[in-house]
């Protein structure tokens, strides 16, 4: 079955081979990794799509080379292709150093985005029941009563970095409050993944979050709640310390630096975009078709859904060695002119949560956090705006997020908020 298959896809990819072989994966790369990709990244993949075509030659990091799918379609293929591109990476980590700064991002865990068949199952299961316990009126309520303690800290200064003094502590409080996690282990476990995230110190980043979260296991299976965590050690398919911590590690992953990210994104556009900069007052845009906009152009999670051959395949025509990364940039498929003509207000068909069995079961509760931090922000503080020229501000590094590293803005001081008794 395998070879048939195999050979339906050579017969579909009847066109010239452009670059790559099976078992050679060496030639020129182009690095994910650098500030000079950081700062501008859809030029690069404005040149890898005229040079390259639909697939191209990465580097993760020094000497980790992967294929990264730029092409809508091809990318929509694969992601509803688990078998030729299942998720494990169990063989291909078996030739990556300790040290790689990728490798704590990438590397094998027993949860539902390393994984495959009944084991994925079994912990996706786990993880969706977890999640759709969650109350959404009460996050709401939480939403609000932690943005309005934070925007009272900065509101009479006149002045605040958006990411640091407000996206990344609401994100981090409200995580932890669906997570039913105390502070001091929250605090640790969001360290740890910063520095996996831009890999740098990633090995003892991984270490530190993996501390954590073991922690948070063991304490919600001696004293459970309604939270998040607690459903899963709960959960029928009966989870261990250790399992539960993956989970954890996968959620801590995704609900803390791309949310964090996707504020202060949307955020840039509505300050800086006149289509919206204009209208925050008049509503006649709304935050949800900011937040729409940068799904599209400028995700948060720009390039992963990470997948490994489990051999060698002809795709597009070019061949993808088995074991190697094959990465999506939702950021570039997005942006490929052969599916985005303009005008996004209202289309939802990008890949900012994936698509397919590794779509995000959170994604519907990570809009809500970001939607009401956006919508508090500016009920606050309406006459918000960027306090440095948009070409002064820097973005991280690194081969997977699109993220800022500061967004300072200035607005007039305004005296704190009545919270109502709350």
């Amino acid at each position: 079955m395998t070879t048939a298959k195999t050979d339906r896809y050579d017969a579909v990819d009847s066109v010239p081979l452009t670059h790559g072989s099976p078992v050679d994966t060496a030639g020129p790369r182009i690095p994910l990794y650098t500030e000079q990709f950081a700062a501008d990244p859809h030029k690069a993949y404005r040149e890898m799509r005229e040079r390259f075509g639909s697939l191209a030659p990465v580097e993760l990091a020094p000497g980790v080379p992967a294929t990264l799918v730029i092409g809508y379609h091809t990318a929509v293929r694969i992601l509803h292709d688990p078998e030729h591109f299942p998720a494990d990476p169990r063989v291909w980590q078996q030739g990556v150093r300790a040290d790689c700064p990728v490798l704590p991002m990438m590397e094998y865990r027993p949860n539902p985005l390393r994984t495959v068949g009944h084991e994925r199952m079994r912990y996706r299961s786990a993880a969706v029941a977890a999640i759709d316990g969650v109350d959404m009126h009460e996050l709401h309520a939480t939403i609000e009563e932690i943005s309005i303690s934070l925007i009272n800290s900065f509101c009479a200064d006149g002045h605040c970095d958006v990411v640091g003094q407000y996206a990344s502590p609401l994100i981090f409080a409200t995580l932890n409050a669906i997570l039913g996690c105390p502070p001091e282990l929250g605090y640790r476990a969001a360290q740890g993944l910063a520095a996996m995230f831009d890999t740098v110190d990633a090995e003892a980043g991984n270490a530190t979050q993996a501390d954590a979260l073991l922690d948070l296991a063991r304490l919600k299976r001696l004293r459970p709640g309604d939270d998040i965590t607690s459903r899963l050690v709960q959960h029928p398919v009966h989870l261990s310390d250790e399992e539960t911590r993956q989970q954890l590690a996968l959620m801590y992953g995704a609900g803390t630096e791309p949310p964090q990210s996707l504020i202060s994104n949307t955020l840039l556009l509505m300050l800086t975009d006149e289509r919206f900069a204009a209208t925050v007052l008049d509503g006649s845009l709304s935050t949800r078709d900011a937040l729409d906009e940068v799904l599209f152009n400028d995700p948060p999670l720009a390039n992963y859904c990470i997948s490994y051959p489990r051999q060698p395949i002809l795709i597009d025509g070019v061949w993808l060695p088995a074991h190697q990364p094959v990465l999506i940039s939702m950021s570039a498929c997005n942006n490929d002119p052969a599916i985005n003509t303009g005008g996004l207000a209202h289309n939802r068909s990008h890949l900012a949560f994936s698509i397919g069995p590794h779509s995000c079961p959170a994604q519907s509760v990570a809009l809500m956090i970001v939607r009401d931090a956006i919508d508090q922000l500016l009920d606050a503080i309406p006459e918000m705006r960027l306090a440095v020229p948009r070409t002064e501000l820097r973005w991280r590094p690194g081969p997977f997020h699109r993220s800022l590293v500061s967004l300072p803005v200035t607005f007039p001081a305004s005296p704190p908020i009545l919270t109502g008794g709350r």
